[in-house]
């Protein structure tokens, strides 16, 4: 389901001015917004992982992580 297709089989209930108030979306409309949001922040966590690999930020030299096995060690 596309995002437009959630947006056209949305109902919207009103008050007695006729305001909107709230919106009914059927289950599969729920389930495709649900899964794009997902997707949306996959990717967001993807790039923002991807920023930090490239500029090295948090990374260890091997020597320092063997040292650290070393010391760890049981």
């Amino acid at each position: 389901m596309q995002i437009t297709d959630v947006l056209h089989s949305a109902r919207f209930v009103v008050d007695k001015e006729g305001e909107p108030v709230s919106i009914i979306l059927d289950i599969d409309g729920w389930m495709a917004i649900l899964s794009m949001l997902e997707e949306f922040e996959d990717s967001r966590i993807v790039r923002e992982r991807w920023n930090k690999w490239r500029s090295k930020e948090g990374w260890t030299s091997w020597k320092q992580f063997e040292k650290e096995l070393d010391e760890n060690a049981l």
